[in-house]
Formats: structure tokens, sequence, C-alpha cells
């Protein structure tokens, strides 16, 4: 841009196209950025595996996340921190933004509040929405799973599988793998406190907590993780950073060839090498610099890339 083209840049040129939009809302996406744009928005809440380090300190993610989907999505992509807040709040927040991108990533928003704040955005919003550790996760999770279960002869329709931690990510992982088929009786869940089932009084308040509790433990047995394994196929963790948080001998104790995701950031559960050691057969992590990455990278600039249909 320079002087000469300035006037039809600005004003008065600019004059034009926004009459334009005004009269036709729609031509926003032919006439701005509009289509081809996506906020990246966090309260730090939950940041990776670092916990509730506030909005600023959750820059460096938004920003880091911003450059992927430039890099591998060609999409013009804002990083957006906003203060921590009820989900009115932050849902109010979000829908006063929304006119000036073609898409919402949420990004690192502390349960249970992230399950209220993306159901209410995808009802209330103009334009897509979707939480990255819950959507992004479990479709590059369920992915990488059934290529495992391929190159281990493995079948889903009966394989075990243990989810270990019970956050956004697990629980979208959750319901993601029950959609494609598998039987809730073919799943453990543990989270720090243990097996999740009816007799988990502590998690009745949140709904998707519960149906899994109702679900995949109907009797409420409190069953130790010991014992689940020796039943696993595959163990999917997506819980506390490592070191030594999933241990070799859990390993050791499951079926043939197991699976095991490791995908706590930035410290996997366990480290790939002490996995495959104690007998995995498949071992993947949240990580760009160990092989075999089961990253959310991998998923989200491609599926805000795509066109509508």
């Amino acid at each position: 841009m320079d002087f000469d083209n300035l006037a039809l840049l600005y004003t008065p040129g600019v004059a034009e196209p926004c009459l334009d939009v005004a009269k036709n809302p729609d031509r926003a996406y032919d006439l701005t950025w509009k289509w081809n744009s996506v906020a990246v928005i966090s309260d730090g809440s939950r940041v990776l595996g670092l916990g509730n380090i506030g909005p600023v300190a959750a820059m460096p993610l938004l920003e880091g996340k911003a450059m992927i989907f430039s890099k591998f999505g060609n999409l013009d992509a804002v990083p957006i921190a906003v203060s921590q807040g009820s989900v009115d709040e932050t849902v109010k927040t979000i829908k006063s933004i929304q006119h000036g991108f073609g898409g919402i990533n949420l990004e690192d928003i502390s349960v249970p509040k992230c399950y209220d704040i993306l159901d209410r955005l995808i009802e209330e919003l103009e334009i897509p929405v979707w939480h990255d550790d819950q959507q992004g996760t479990a479709t590059v999770i369920v992915s990488a799973l059934l290529n495992a279960l391929e190159v281990t002869g493995k079948k889903l329709a009966n394989s075990n599988i243990l989810l270990f931690g019970s956050g956004a990510a697990n629980t979208a992982v959750y319901r993601l793998l029950k959609h494609a088929g598998v039987d809730p009786k073919q799943f453990k869940v543990f989270n720090s406190r243990g097996v999740l089932g009816t007799h988990r009084k502590d998690l009745a308040d949140v709904p998707v907590l519960k149906m899994i509790c109702d679900e995949t433990n109907p009797t409420g047995q409190n069953i130790s993780i010991e014992e689940v394994l020796k039943s696993t196929d595959a163990m999917i963790a997506l819980s506390t950073p490592g070191p030594n948080v999933i241990k070799p001998e859990w390993i050791k104790a499951m079926r043939k060839d197991p699976i095991v995701f490791a995908c706590a950031n930035p410290t996997p559960e366990i480290e790939p090498r002490l996995a495959k050691e104690a007998g995995a057969a498949i071992v993947a992590t949240g990580r760009s610099d160990y092989p075999n990455q089961a990253n959310n990278a991998l998923v989200f600039p491609g599926m805000f890339r795509a066109p509508s249909t």
C-alpha cells in the first residue's frame, strides 16, 4: 500500500464495501478477511499440564497455536486471552467479538466450565466453534487408535480400553469412541481418585462424568487399575504430566501387544523408551520431538480449512 491507493483501501473508497456488507452481511465473506480468520481464545485456567496460570501466561501457547493455523492451514489466526469469569461472562465476551472472525477455537479452559461454554457457544454463535482440547484431541486419538489396532491385528469391537484421566480430552475421546461403535462395557476410566463408577458421588454434578460413571461402571465396582489392566488392550492417558505417572509394571500386566498413548504435555506420563521396554507394541505421545505424535496439531488446521458443503 502507498499513497496512490490509500484512497481506495481506506476513505473514501472503503465506504463502498462497507455499504455492500451493510445491505448483505454474507458479503463480509467475500470482501473481508472473515472467511479465512480464526480467533484462538483461552482464559488460561488450564494451560497444558501447567494448570491455572492465567490469561497472560497463556499467550505464548495461543501464539504458537496461531502460528500452526497459519503455517499448516494458511489461516489468519489471532491469539486472544480473556479474563477468567463465569460461563455467562465468557460466553458474552466471545459472542461480542464473533463478528470479526470466521471461526472460534477455544483452548485450555478448565473443567467443568469448558463443557458449558462450548455447548452454549455452539447454540448461540453465528459461526463455527470448537474446543480443541475436546474435539481436536479426540479426533487425533481415535484416528491413532484405529491405526494402532490395525497394526497390532486387533479389532475395535473386542478391544478393552482404559482411559487414564477424565478431563476434557478423555471425556471427548470416550464420546467419540462410543459414537464409533465401542460399547461402554469395553471401557474403564480412571482419574486421580480411582475408577469412575456410580459409587463416585463426587462426580455427580458434572453431567458428562456422571454419564461415564453410569455407562462404564453401573454397579460401582471400586476396582484397582492393576486389576483392570490385566484385560486391557489399549491405555489412553491424557492426565498429569510425568515422568513416572504410568508405571512400567502396569504395561507388563496388559494383554498381548499393548497400545499405550501417553499424551500429557509437556512431559508424557511415561517416557516412550520405558514403555517400549515394558512391552508396549505401539507407543504415542503428544510431543512433536518423539516418534508417533498424537497431538491435536495434526487436526485443527485442516479441520478449520476444510470448505463448507
